[in-house]
């Protein structure tokens, strides 16, 4: 009898050391962030390695992201992106708003402007910005757009804009097909209001919010949810446990956290600028306006290819998924489901939530595989930091993908431009997307993926621009994927 119960008195010593030890882990996947290594190298523009303590790069202090652990690669890296995305913007204190950049005023000049062009050829243009007494500016700063295109061909490139930081800027052009060739330079957003769109960036990113709803018979709760939450109300921890990706919401008051039913968005934050900070974000005045061309704004160059897919309907809501489709005749199955939180569009079962490294890492993968991949527009307003971790934990799993099935055909589709307003500049502004677009591209240098360039396809072409671009773009867009599918014709 003494022997059992020793024995037992016993089990529940070893069962409640084991119940310690996975208490202790949690919490470190919770307050540490991953640290497994990738294997990477990161050079800047004079081809010197970058080290973080080279750089000495700032880092947003939003949910301790300061703080987190990374491997010696992973702080090299994100030190390198970090610092390619400084955005030069001198510090000249408060400036009215007739002394911002006013695109009416402001001009710009073809500078090589030969009586014809070659296909091939380097096309330079001259941006001189001004204030709107008329006076140039003294600084940069100032967030252009500019192309070229020909729309009777539905033709159209992206320029490659330089800004040498006292009211000038050149813009690079390679003229790729003959004809008549037309240059246009936007002005998105003035240095000013690019000034509060970094403040926006790095001290109000719960300006969007998202909730939860918690059900359990009659009781219902609903909650707030993000990255993390502010204050000491008891939280609930939906930390995904493969990734570490966090994600919280407040605990119900009646209900357990388990009860959790879906996840969508709360709202924008209003309120969020002075009657000053406003007047940088004005449709018609200097959001997304043409600045017009001082001389001729063209040159002329010379010269030198589905309805056998069936849908099936599962009911999934739209936008969301898991949607499924099947081309019998040419033995494609086509699958769909969106990414895990944060997400803006609609209502989302806690069920449905699945984060793309997860995805990833469930597919065999093979010759006859294709994956791809969209992530950026809902990480918009959030600091960067949250988004490269997002990249960090999708890239580890692309690279086991490809290293246990390397004829996978893996496609990135990039951010786009998008029509903007002064409140939608605030969220989700092209200078935002800007930036996770070149983090993106950066990420998956060498990485052995396929890039959609949606980004130059939506600014190069003649169409205004829009969140979810027009069906001509679209298709551009699918071609380019398809040209990866099946890169030589059988």
């Amino acid at each position: 009898m003494w022997t059992s119960f020793f024995k037992l008195r016993l089990f529940c010593c070893l069962l409640a050391v084991l119940m310690v030890v996975v208490l202790v882990i949690n919490v470190t996947q919770v307050e540490y962030l991953d640290h497994e290594t990738v294997s990477a190298t990161f050079i800047d523009s004079s081809g010197q390695f970058v080290s973080s303590q080279v750089t000495g790069i700032s880092r947003n202090p939003y949910c301790g992201y300061e703080h987190q652990t990374l491997s010696n690669r992973e702080r090299v890296e994100e030190d390198s992106l970090l610092a390619a995305l400084q955005w030069q913007v001198p510090d000249v204190g408060p400036v009215p708003f007739v002394k911002s950049t006013d695109p009416s005023s402001s001009y710009f000049v073809i500078l090589n402007s030969a009586a014809f062009f070659n296909v091939g050829s380097q096309l330079e243009v001259l941006v001189h910005v001004q204030d709107f007494q008329r006076k140039p500016k003294k600084y940069g700063g100032d967030y252009l757009q500019a192309r070229i295109h020909s729309p009777k061909l539905q033709a159209g490139a992206v320029g490659r804009v330089v800004d040498y930081q006292n009211g000038f800027y050149k813009v690079f052009f390679t003229l790729l097909w003959p004809g008549k060739v037309k240059v246009s330079v936007t002005l998105v957003h003035p240095s000013e209001g690019i000034r509060v769109l970094q403040y926006l960036q790095e001290e109000k990113p719960d300006r969007v919010y998202f909730k939860s709803l918690f059900r359990s018979g009659r009781i219902s709760e609903t909650t707030e949810c993000n990255v993390c939450l502010p204050g000491s109300l008891p939280l609930c921890n939906f930390t995904d446990l493969y990734t570490g990706e966090p994600w919280f919401c407040f605990k119900p008051k009646k209900l357990p956290c388990s009860s959790r039913i879906n996840h969508f968005k709360g709202g924008y934050l209003k309120g969020l600028l002075t009657a000053s900070e406003s007047a940088f974000f004005q449709s018609g005045v200097n959001i997304k306006m043409p600045i017009n061309s001082n001389g001729p704004d063209w040159v002329t160059v010379i010269p030198r290819r589905i309805k056998d897919l069936v849908e099936f309907n599962l009911g999934s809501p739209k936008n969301v998924g898991p949607f499924l489709a099947v081309d019998q005749k040419h033995n494609i199955l086509l699958k769909y489901r969106c990414h895990g939180p944060p997400i803006r569009f609609t209502t989302v079962f806690s069920s449905d939530l699945h984060y793309v490294a997860n995805e990833l890492n469930s597919i065999v993968g093979g010759k006859n595989t294709v994956v791809a991949i969209a992530v950026w527009s809902h990480f918009s307003t959030f600091p960067l930091e949250v988004y490269i971790r997002r990249l960090r934990n999708i890239r580890r799993a692309v690279v086991q993908l490809l290293d246990r099935s390397p004829k996978t055909v893996v496609v990135i589709r990039t951010a786009n431009a998008q029509e903007l307003g002064p409140e939608v500049s605030l969220f989700n502004s092209d200078w935002y997307n800007f930036q996770l677009d070149t983090i993106l591209r950066r990420m998956f240098s060498g990485v052995g993926v396929y890039l959609v360039d949606a980004w130059e396809m939506t600014l190069a072409h003649y169409l205004p621009h829009k969140l979810h671009p027009d069906e001509v773009i679209v298709k551009n867009q699918l071609d380019m994927f398809l040209s990866f599918v099946c890169p030589l014709e059988t």
